[in-house]
Parts: structure tokens; sequence; C-alpha cells
């Protein structure tokens, strides 16, 4: 196949490592040739060509080409690594207002069987504000990728119209695979979101899940007859794993561009047990740990993110960011969310003893608020309208919750009746 390379540099000019000499494009994405090491260019071609042929030489006679070969393991360079500071918006509520993610962070979301941990990855890469996904299907069954597969062929990006396949990269690895594929699975999908990375992008890495790689990685280490560490796995699965999160980040790369790689990784605990080593390896490094609750789910309640156990190291960080952007309420309305969640919690122990009617009316109406908030502003449906919800319309949702509690409570200090609170305040 013949590729069009559109030359930046002519015959003559001194380059520098990383630095851009052309560009070939590929439908929406833009691919950037860049010198492997610095030196005078001696030829430079225009036009179509194949990727075995190179774009350019060096005067001494070596060949630039297009394809890039790079070892998966080792990470790609960087100029220089930035602060994540700016959100990714995944359409998600209980995400986005109460653990947001970061460009550039990393995430993990345990959760045991059941509790909907391949469907929310799924919909964040549908909706996420990235240019570029990548997803590893790390020892999955073959049906699902291929329910992913023909799902993505057929959906629409919301931002470009596009297929979401055309923005997608799906690295798959089913369980009938060799232990070895799986365990090189995520450093192949990793080191192609660097290069997209490096081509100014901001890319999104998802993996489902980090489990089954430790499981490989621990038939691997016994196969070896390694010294077994905690349950069998080795002893380096902590530094393997810390190794691989630290790939992550948002960079400014050898051209100058800025790109980032955020990292979304879901964990299958056995039975659910989150204290056990790879879960644990995950959580001494990641920075949003969202905690997928079996009760939730056998709820009905999706996403089935626990508020009470989940956490973001990020949000301080971004709250400024949506209280200029989105709306300046943005801060105190999630510490006024998180309070009110906090309360309910203490009071649903008082409320299982003597009952709701047994409560005091602002008792009572803190129940229903809750309720509210549980159940038209942190669950969503992945399947209808409600599947993507843009961070606007998230603060315009839970201002009108807040502003209902408020109306209703200032009805019963005013020495109204629960019933006549609520009235006045609907």
């Amino acid at each position: 196949m013949e590729w069009i390379f559109e030359p930046d540099r002519k015959a003559g000019d001194d380059v520098a490592a990383g630095e851009v000499i052309g560009r070939i494009r590929e439908g929406a994405f833009v691919h950037l040739v860049t010198a492997p090491a610095p030196g005078r260019l001696g030829q430079v071609r225009s036009g179509a060509g194949t990727l075995a042929e190179p774009v350019a030489r060096y005067e001494d006679g070596g060949g630039i080409f297009a394809r890039q070969q790079w070892p998966v393991r080792r990470p790609r360079p960087f100029r220089r690594k930035l602060p994540p500071v700016l959100p990714l918006v995944t359409g998600q509520r209980v995400i986005d207002f109460l653990f947001p993610l970061v460009r550039g962070g990393t995430a993990i979301f345990p959760g045991g069987f059941g509790t909907g941990k391949t469907i929310l990855e799924q919909t964040i890469a549908k909706f996420a504000d990235a240019d570029l996904v990548v997803y590893v299907g790390c020892g999955e069954r073959g049906n699902e990728m291929a329910e992913l597969l023909e799902e993505f062929r057929t959906l629409k990006d919301q931002r470009s119209g596009a297929p979401l396949l055309s923005r997608t990269i799906v690295v798959v690895n089913t369980s009938n695979m060799p232990v070895a594929a799986r365990e090189a699975s995520i450093y192949t999908a990793v080191t192609m979101a660097e290069y997209y990375r490096d081509l100014g992008l901001h890319v999104l890495l998802l993996a489902d899940s980090i489990s089954r790689w430790g499981e490989a990685l621990r038939e691997i280490s016994s196969s070896l007859e390694e010294m077994p560490g905690e349950e069998g796995y080795p002893t380096y699965l902590s530094s393997r794993l810390a190794a691989f999160f630290e790939r992550a980040g948002a960079v400014e790369t050898l051209h100058g561009a800025i790109g980032s790689l955020t990292m979304i990784l879901s964990v299958s605990p056995p039975g659910g047990d989150f204290s056990e080593p790879v879960t644990q390896a995950c959580l001494r490094t990641t920075g949003v740990f969202l905690m997928l609750d079996a009760a939730l789910a056998h709820s009905r309640h999706y996403p089935a993110i626990n508020w009470a156990q989940s956490y973001s190291l990020y949000a301080a960080g971004v709250t400024g960011h949506f209280a200029a952007r989105v709306a300046p309420a943005w801060g105190e309305m999630q510490r006024r969310c998180r309070e009110l969640l906090q309360r309910e919690e203490t009071l649903r122990e008082v409320a299982e003893i003597v009952g709701a009617e047994g409560l005091q009316d602002g008792d009572r109406l803190l129940m229903m608020t809750t309720e509210r908030i549980r159940n038209e502003f942190l669950c969503q449906n992945a399947y209808g309208d409600d599947a993507f919800c843009a961070p606007e319309r998230t603060a315009a949702k839970m201002a009108a919750i807040l502003a209902f509690h408020d109306r209703a409570e200032a009805g019963l200090k005013q020495g109204l009746s629960l019933d006549e609170a609520l009235a006045g305040g609907t």
C-alpha cells in the first residue's frame, strides 16, 4: 500500500533527533515523520511511496522511514513531563463531579463479578473526551470482544460523526490465547498509545482487566521457577505495575507538541477481595480509585461506584477548572453533595432502628434529598439518552436538587410541616 508523504524539510537542512521532517495523512490523523538522530539531510522525497521505502536520507546514506520500530517494554522518550491539570470528561456524573479524572492521570475500578466493569469501561471508551482510545481486552472472552468491535463499528462519535472505531485501537487478547501473549498485550497497547501521544494527541488507554495480566505474570513466573511472593504472585509484581503506570502522563514531545496518555484499568479481584495483591499494588500508584460495589450493582444502580469508599487525588486540582469554565459554584456544590451523602450514612443506621417516621422532619428531608441524588444524579442509563452527561448538564442537575433541598429546608425553619415544605420546594 502506498502513502502520500508531505515533506516539511528539504535536502541540506540540519535536523535534530525527534524533529519533524514531514507528515503522512491517514483519515483524521496526521502521522509525523521524525528524524531518529541528528544530522544533515542529503535527500528528501515527496509523494506516494510504501513504508518499506525511506522518505529521506542523511548525507551519510542512512535512511529515515515513515514506519517506526520500538521495543514495547521501553517507554518512548519525551522532552519533559507536565503536571496533569486538565480534566478528562467521561460523561459519567459520579466520576466527573465527585471523582474527576485528568488528562495524563491514572485510575482503577476494582469490582467483583457482575459489578459492571466491562460496561463502564466500554461506556467511557464511547464518550470520553479523548482524541484516540486504545482498548485492550486482556484475557477477555471472545464474544465480548466481537460485540465491542461490532458496536464500535456502527456507533457514531458524538464529536466527529465518524464511526467510533475510526478513533479506537482495539488490542484483542482472548482467554484462549497463550499466557505470554496476555502478559505482552498491555505493553503492546501502551506503546501504541505513546506513539499517538507523541503526535500531540490526548490518548486514553483502557485495559480489561489488569488482574488477568497479573495471573499471566504469575503463571510465567511459576514456569520459570522463580521465588513466589504473596498468593503465588512474583515478588516484582508491584514494581512491574508501578513501571507500567509511570508511562501515563501529560508530556511535551521531542518536537514541542503537548500530548497526554491517560490510563483507566479495571481490576477483577477474586471473590471481590480488595486486599489481594494486584488491587493493593495498583492502589499504591493510581490517582483515582473507583470502587464498584456489588450491593449497588445488584440493586440495578449503574454505575455501581461506591461514593463513600472511592476517591480522586485530582479533585482539588480540577475543581477550579470546572468553576471557571462550567459553573462558579462547582466546588461548593461538590462539597455539599459529599456532606449530604455522609450525613445520610449516619442517619440510615438510625432509620433502620426507629423507622423513617421516627425521624425528625429535617432528617426525613435529608433522606429524600439524598435519595434524589442517588437515583437522579449518581445513577445513569448506559443505553439511553442519559449515557453521556456534559459538565454543564451535570452542574444544572445538582443545582436543581440542592435548590429543592434549600427551599424545603427554609420552609421547615418557618414552622411548616414536611409535606407543606415539600410542596413549596418542588
